[in-house]
């Protein structure tokens, strides 16, 4: 076969590269005594070659160049083309055993954000899912994901109608984002000066305009800021976890789309990376409680509003325009300010809400 014959050859589906042998041994008039002859082997070990039973390794690729003057690296690119093929093969029907593993994750939400192609059967999304989640089973997937947060679970009330898989789902999206966020290596000085800056954005009422500078800011001290939208049965506002031993992760997912929930939560966040250890994962939802939790609540609170200047703002009641008043002269929205004072029972849950800012949420 000369190198043009080669170029056109285009085998319209996967076999062996026995097919190929007998095709040329046919059209250069060659038995496959001769062949075993030429490469200096028995004619049984032809036989099971161009019936696909031996591979060709890289000797018999070179033997088979000399004695039919096709290229060596032909020979061996059809075996791996083969050998992937029976591998796929044999991972189809690996994977149709998977499908029950779908009912675990929310592979639909996971198609309408984008993080996995839309597939025409279960076998292709089962595959989707394994490569998006970077595991080869359910099993790893399991090891990988389940377990992983099974030492936050505690932390998580009963009440809290939360999916292992659809929390998986969430954090694995973030970490897929946040990898790709290329960060300066950590520094707890500069990351702690980003923290108190990070106060001025409470001010900016449109996540497309404050966000972009977060971002910014704290990958250059060496923290990675995603924003993910949560699936069904994930009620996770936010998550806490180290990438590498110099770069963090603070994921939030605009789950309640109120400027007081993303900004307590960022700032909750935040005192995890400057209070606990790297070893840890957090996750937070409503419903979490812990001492850790408790730490990271008061460094939140405390960031956004000095305990000096909360201690001064204790009006017999709390009107609008006080709220207004106070938020401006510490340089905080006043929604924040409503959302304090209503989490201490101050000022009931129903009034005064319109102070908040209420995003919406644009990919």
């Amino acid at each position: 076969m000369t190198e043009s014959t080669l170029n056109q050859y285009r085998p319209t589906s996967v076999t062996p590269p026995g097919v190929a042998i007998s095709d040329l041994l046919e059209e250069q008039g060659i038995r496959q005594n001769e062949l075993a002859t030429r490469m200096g082997v028995t004619p049984k070990f032809i036989n099971e070659l161009v019936a696909g039973k031996a591979p060709v390794t890289p000797p018999t690729a070179i033997a088979l160049e000399r004695a039919l003057g096709t290229p060596a690296h032909f020979w061996l690119a059809r075996e791996a083309q083969y050998q992937e093929a029976r591998a796929r093969d044999s991972e189809s029907a690996e994977l149709r055993n998977c499908i029950p593993w779908l009912s675990k994750i929310p592979h639909r939400d996971m198609v309408k954000y984008g993080w996995i192609r839309t597939c025409s059967s279960k076998v292709e999304i089962v595959s989707e899912c394994l490569n998006f989640f970077g595991v080869a089973s359910p099993t790893a997937w399991h090891e990988q994901y389940v377990e992983r947060t099974a030492a936050t679970a505690y932390r998580m009330s009963t009440k809290v109608a939360a999916s292992e898989g659809a929390v998986a789902a969430w954090l694995r999206a973030g970490e897929r984002e946040g990898l790709k966020i290329e960060c300066a290596t950590y520094n707890k000085d500069a990351f702690m000066e980003a923290v108190q800056w990070a106060r001025t954005l409470t001010t900016v009422t449109s996540p497309a305009d404050f966000l972009p500078q977060l971002l910014d800011r704290f990958a250059k001290c060496g923290v990675a800021v995603v924003v993910v939208r949560a699936p069904t049965k994930c009620p996770i506002s936010g998550a806490v976890h180290w990438l590498t031993p110099t770069k963090a992760l603070i994921q939030l997912s605009f789950k309640y789309l109120r400027n007081d929930n993303f900004w307590f939560t960022f700032f909750h966040e935040c005192g995890h990376i400057g209070l606990h250890s790297k070893k840890l994962l957090f996750l937070e939802s409503s419903e979490m409680d812990g001492a850790d939790e408790k730490e990271a609540d008061r460094f939140a609170a405390d960031q956004l509003i000095s305990p000096g200047e909360w201690a001064s703002f204790s009006p017999l009641t709390y009107p609008e325009a006080a709220i207004r008043e106070f938020a401006m002269k510490v340089g905080i929205a006043p929604g924040i300010v409503l959302g304090r004072l209503q989490n201490e029972g101050r000022v009931p849950w129903s009034r005064l809400n319109h102070l908040k800012v209420t995003y919406t949420w644009s990919e």
